[in-house]
């Protein structure tokens, strides 16, 4: 959420800021319900000191014999004016509120200008495409060749846009949300975390899926069908839980910066993308992540992402994925995001590079939303800067290695750094082809 004094003192700024990324501010309405606040507050501090006033000669009053009942009754009235424009400022503070709730950040300076992900613009390379002497096959193929990815089995279950995985194949997914894990914590300095699934409105007010976003949650009803009972929602990605655990506290400046991962499923209805990525593993109902967060001082945040993105990478360099790194323009960024990173992994099945971890730098903007805050050197407290990133996305890691590692027999090569975590076991293959089976 934005600082509304920056709103107040510079309207026009604030109107450019969002202009740049492509998003109207209706000035007007904003001025109007401004205008509305002031004179509120205006009109209640006049009555305020009538009501001070009227209360004084009630006591001269009183002191010299004389009637102070027409006094007393105007006091009595003044009173319940002022307590009816207090609920008339609290129902504008509310509305002012939830204008600011429907703006997204304002983006960094260095955030490219652009209106659609064509204007994105490439930072670098890694690693070289592979070459085959077959035509490489999507993941959908490899792996239902393999009778180890069951689309059907998912569907019986489940419906459309969630997946089942058997055998080796599982065991691989397994292996890289533990090879990405084991990275984070041991090398990049952060600390694993186990969070709930399941969160309430508040946090997702913080880390701005709401109430923007609703469309794209699933929501559970605390206690059932009963409507009455306090809507919940499982998560879209760990983001919200890391993030959110330094909600409403003043942290010391020496805690930062705080690195935080976890590997956990995530749920997003996909909402208004029917017709996108309908086959295969790429845009499903339920997906796993290790996501990473860092809560850091606002002086080192652009360097926090560097180093974020850099972790990202990592990832993909150690399991020989080539890659690219995007940064995001104005116009496709996220909506909490003051500048991001998009790492795109190469997918030979597709012939394309296709996202794979996001690295975003939010700023105060989920900070001022959920009251995190930390003592500077000056003993003042201000909104720290919270970034998240995918460390990665393990599903569509799966399908990169699939796709990259895929052999012409229809076996995959397991990457050289998984094989700790798969046993020593150098190929996938069908069952029926595994010795002993």
């Amino acid at each position: 959420m934005h600082d509304i004094n920056f709103f107040r003192s510079d309207l026009a700024g604030a109107a450019a800021a969002l202009e740049r990324r492509g998003v109207r501010l209706d000035s007007a309405a904003f001025a109007a319900l401004e205008s509305t606040r002031r004179d509120i507050q205006v009109r209640t501090q006049d009555l305020q000191a009538r009501r001070n006033a009227a209360s004084k000669e009630i006591g001269i009053a009183k002191g010299k014999g004389v009637d102070a009942a027409p006094l007393l009754a105007e006091v009595a009235g003044l009173g319940d004016e002022v307590k009816r424009l207090e609920g008339e400022l609290e129902r504008v503070q509310r509305q002012l509120k939830d204008f600011l709730l429907d703006l997204p950040n304002f983006t960094h300076a260095s955030t490219p200008a652009g209106k659609t992900s064509d204007d994105n613009v490439e930072q670098r390379r890694w690693g070289t495409l592979p070459e085959f002497d077959f035509k490489p096959k999507d993941h959908t193929d490899v792996g239902e060749a393999l009778g180890l990815l069951d689309f059907p089995a998912a569907a019986r279950t489940s419906g459309a846009r969630f997946s089942f995985l058997r055998g080796d194949l599982a065991r691989l997914h397994r292996a890289l949300a533990q090879f990405m894990l084991d990275t984070h914590t041991r090398e990049h300095g952060y600390t694993e975390c186990y969070t709930p699934y399941i969160v309430n409105a508040d946090a997702l007010i913080g880390t701005t899926q709401l109430p923007k976003f609703e469309a794209e949650m699933f929501s559970v009803r605390k206690g059932g069908t009963d409507s009455q009972g306090e809507q919940l929602y499982l998560i879209s990605t760990s983001e919200i839980t890391l993030t959110n655990s330094v909600r409403e506290q003043i942290l010391d400046a020496g805690s930062l910066p705080i690195r935080l991962t976890a590997h956990t499923p995530c749920f997003r209805s996909e909402a208004g993308s029917y017709g996108k990525d309908t086959r295969g593993l790429i845009r499903q109902h339920q997906f796993d992540k290790v996501e990473m967060v860092q809560i850091v001082d606002p002086d080192r945040s652009y360097a926090a992402l560097e180093e974020m993105t850099g972790h990202a990478e990592t990832i993909l360099q150690r399991l020989g994925l080539p890659y690219r790194v995007m940064a995001l323009c104005t116009g496709d960024i996220g909506f909490a995001a003051a500048k991001t990173y998009d790492l795109e992994v190469w997918l030979p099945g597709q012939g394309a590079y296709r996202e794979i971890s996001s690295c975003s730098n939010c700023e105060a903007f989920q900070a001022r939303r959920m009251q995190a805050r930390f003592r500077n050197a000056q003993g003042k407290t201000e909104f720290v800067h919270t970034l998240n990133g995918s460390g990665l996305a393990v599903g569509r890691t799966l399908v990169a290695v699939m796709e990259n590692y895929q052999r012409a027999d229809g076996s995959i090569t397991v990457p050289e750094v998984l094989r700790a975590y798969m046993g020593g076991q150098t190929h996938i293959v069908a069952p029926q082809e595994r010795p002993g089976a």
